[in-house]
């Protein structure tokens, strides 16, 4: 397990260290940090590393077998209703556990962040729900999803449009680090105990039902709760002064993160304990492997979140509001596309995807691939969101036309692409959006006289967009090379090589 983390560790320090070399450049050439300052980033960057190593262990050990396990004993049980009971209470439970969810809460000022946590977990509990049923009664994904984004389309012109942005948002915050190792497993439990020709396919696509959820209960919500008085605070950076206000800036959060983070895994470890007294499914050696799996999850969250949160946002708010601040504003958004490129290989949650569809896909979607086409659809995407907050160009500009292009694509493509990119788009916008590409359009946003509300809160959303329609275009690539090769160069899974001679 050593040799196995220190794996993790270099793969995180591969992740983080682009990210961390931007920062340290635009320090230097465009918007200067002091010392202490810049201090408190790189120790961020340290703890983020080494948290986001002992997170991918712990999620690759415990959650993944846990939800398959779920999602495998739940297909098994004759009672519909019941199953669906569980559905909705797994996922309300892995989502008030969420630490994404947190982060935002805390930047919505018009809704106390109770109220808006809970809506979000009722929705998603309810769209785990769906997303079982969709399963057991082999509905197409794309048609589903089709149906759903016209009915929110619909919904958000009632909604006010303070909130319209925050809305999509909690979609893509809700599916992070958390949640999609376990619903991504439990897709695969649920689809894997069919065992016909389809069930690859359709061991995708939860994350994507889970994304819809929040939407659509914030925008319910947002009709009763208006959000004219929101008021945005900004970030603020401690003043550093010594490296033991360094140290001490991160040891005194340690604990409050270290708190939020127990709360979050509690109800995770009880379902854990009680699944397995209830169905023995789980040896000894198991039942302690995942155990040590849940200390590995529990100590990389609160070693990232203390990371991010103290060493990262600080940063990111400041670095938005120095380049936008004077006659360069426009320089926003190419600084914003290299950004947005490397970003998303530092989220712990893509990682954990991106080895699912490897090895669910025989390595036909291989790893690299993954990376390669989520970061190019990021980095355009926080590009657009750099524009918003520029010009103050309204959200449905870009996600209406966006959405109705990857419904468009869902029809050509073959199924188990269209729930690999839906899914992708959960996962892509997870902490390090949250906590550092939000506050970089905040601060930036505030230093242009924009309206935060309106104008920098989507930038989630938008994220959460891009990957849908870069995979899905890997996946046009992939069947038109298919199609001319008579002896494709990679491995085919079953599943795929049915769906490319049915066509």
């Amino acid at each position: 397990m050593n040799e196995k983390l220190k794996e993790k560790v270099k793969e995180s320090l591969s992740s983080v260290l682009p990210i961390t070399v931007i920062v340290l450049i635009l320090s230097v050439a465009l918007v200067p940090l002091e010392i202490g300052t810049l201090a408190l980033f790189l120790t961020g960057a340290v703890l983020l590393i080494i948290g986001m190593g002992f997170f991918q262990l712990g999620a690759e050990v415990a959650m993944t077998p846990l939800g398959q396990g779920v999602g495998g004993r739940l297909v098994k049980s004759n009672s519909l209703p019941f199953i669906l009971l569980l559905c909705f209470l797994m996922g309300a439970i892995i989502t008030i556990s969420e630490p994404d969810l947190q982060v935002l809460a805390n930047q919505v000022a018009a809704i106390p962040n109770p109220v808006l946590i809970w809506t979000v977990a009722v929705g998603v509990g309810v769209f785990t729900a769906v997303a079982f049923l969709r399963i057991y009664f082999k509905i197409n994904l794309g048609l589903l999803l089709t149906g759903l984004y016209i009915l929110l389309f619909l919904l958000s012109f009632f909604t006010p449009s303070d909130f319209v942005a925050v809305a999509f948002d909690s979609g893509g915050v809700t599916t992070g680090p958390m949640t999609v190792p376990f619903i991504m497993a439990l897709g695969v439990g649920l689809s894997a105990a069919r065992s016909d020709k389809d069930s690859a396919n359709d061991s995708f696509g939860l994350v994507a039902l889970c994304s819809v959820g929040p939407i659509l209960m914030v925008l319910l919500l947002g009709i009763f709760y208006h959000p004219e008085e929101a008021v945005y605070t900004s970030v603020e950076v401690p003043a550093i002064e010594t490296t033991r206000d360094v140290v001490r800036q991160f040891v005194q959060a340690i604990p409050q993160y270290a708190e939020e983070v127990l709360m979050s895994m509690l109800p995770v470890a009880g379902v854990f304990v009680l699944f397995q007294i209830l169905t023995r499914t789980y040896r000894k050696r198991q039942v302690l492997r995942m155990s040590v799996g849940l200390l590995y999850t529990y100590l990389g969250l609160v070693l990232f979140l203390t990371g991010v949160n103290v060493g990262f946002a600080p940063v990111g708010s400041l670095l938005g509001g120095g380049l936008a601040d004077g006659m360069l504003k426009w320089i926003l958004i190419p600084i914003g596309m290299v950004i947005g490129y490397y970003i998303v290989k530092a989220e712990p949650a893509v990682q954990v995807l991106n080895e699912q569809v490897e090895d669910l896909t025989g390595g036909t979607v291989s790893h690299k691939m993954m990376n390669a086409a989520l970061s190019i659809g990021v980095a355009c995407a926080v590009a657009l969101a750099m524009v918003r907050v520029i010009t103050g160009l309204n959200i449905y500009w870009i996600l209406i036309p966006g959405y109705i292009l990857a419904l468009i694509f869902s029809r050509f493509v073959p199924p188990v692409f269209v729930g690999i990119a839906f899914d992708s788009g959960g996962v892509a916008s997870g902490p390090m959006t949250s906590t550092f590409l939000l506050p970089l359009a905040m601060g930036a946003c505030t230093a242009v006289g924009g309206n935060v509300v309106t104008d920098a809160f989507g930038v989630v959303a938008l994220v959460a967009l891009a990957p849908l329609i870069a995979i899905q275009i890997m996946g046009l690539i992939y069947v038109r090379r298919s199609k001319a090769v008579v002896q494709p160069a990679q491995p085919l899974s079953d599943d795929i090589v049915i769906e490319l001679e049915e066509e």
